[in-house]
């Protein structure tokens, strides 16, 4: 699918050279490599990695680039047929912690123990995040989504340190909703929704659900958030397709075109910093 997004950058004449690398999962000294690359360069973009049966090279990644934030925009697109028109949410999922964190173990022989871990420390830079990114693009609302109904103490602290987050920001509408109520409406009424801001396991379900309302999983993008790197992805990734002819490369052409944004703003900082020095 890589090739998709050099094709295009090679036909638009977009100034940039590719350090490409080919990960073995099998090989740890690849993934070694390929972290260096990303914390060499700041910047990213990946193909679908398969993973082991107790190991997950894209967890590695997460984990050790620190890219606490994942991003996707869920937009309709004017001449795909679809579900639901004119639908535009941002889904925001913590990225290094939750269900996701794959820290299990069999405690005896039939017995399994999966940890889910919240932070106040890790959700309160997400939030953070979250809140800045929906002032910066003109978003309206915010809705939080958990189940502290029953994890009264994951969940609990999850919804407790984003709805103070929140108070730091009055213009944006903020509200809450237990996942399963969440996606009831996602389906019943979703152009209610705006921005959603949710741990890493529901996000994951929610990005599914309004995938299938707009056009499919191979059109939509991810985007890997840290405060040093950055990392772009296609959102829903399926190896099995992945020498089949007729694979839609639009989501991968995304990510590309989520990399050249992300890598003008910081351009256009550095050029701000730059002038400040003699201004």
């Amino acid at each position: 699918m890589m090739a998709y997004v050099t094709d295009v950058f090679k036909a638009a004449y977009v100034p940039i050279d590719f350090e490409i690398i080919d990960i073995n999962i099998e090989e740890e000294d690849q993934i070694k490599f390929a972290l260096s690359s990303m914390i060499r360069n700041g910047v990213g973009i990946k193909g679908h990695i398969p993973q082991l049966a107790d190991t997950s090279a894209n967890v590695t990644l997460r984990s050790h680039l620190d890219l606490y934030v994942y991003l996707v925009h869920c937009k309709s697109y004017p001449n795909i047929r679809c579900r639901v028109p004119g639908l535009d949410i941002v889904v925001f999922r913590q990225n290094t912690e939750g269900e996701y964190a794959m820290l299990e173990h069999e405690s005896k022989p039939g017995i399994v123990e999966s940890l889910k871990i919240i932070t106040r420390e890790n959700t309160e830079r997400f939030a953070r995040w979250a809140f800045e990114f929906a002032m910066n693009e003109c978003r309206k609302k915010v809705t939080v989504v958990h189940k502290a109904n029953i994890m009264k103490l994951s969940d609990g602290l999850f919804l407790k340190t984003v709805l103070d987050v929140a108070k730091d920001y009055p213009e944006i509408e903020v509200n809450d909703l237990i996942v399963d109520n969440c996606c009831m409406q996602l389906v019943s009424k979703p152009h209610s929704f705006d921005v959603i801001l949710t741990p890493n396991l529901y996000g994951n379900i929610i990005t599914s659900i309004i995938c299938g309302l707009i056009g499919g999983p191979g059109l939509m993008s991810g985007r890997n958030y840290g405060d040093s790197s950055a990392v772009f992805e296609v959102a829903s990734r399926h190896i099995s397709f992945a020498d089949e002819k007729y694979v839609n490369p639009v989501a991968m052409i995304n990510a590309g075109i989520d990399m050249l944004t992300y890598l003008k703003k910081m351009l256009t900082h550095l050029l701000s910093v730059t002038q400040s020095t003699i201004l």
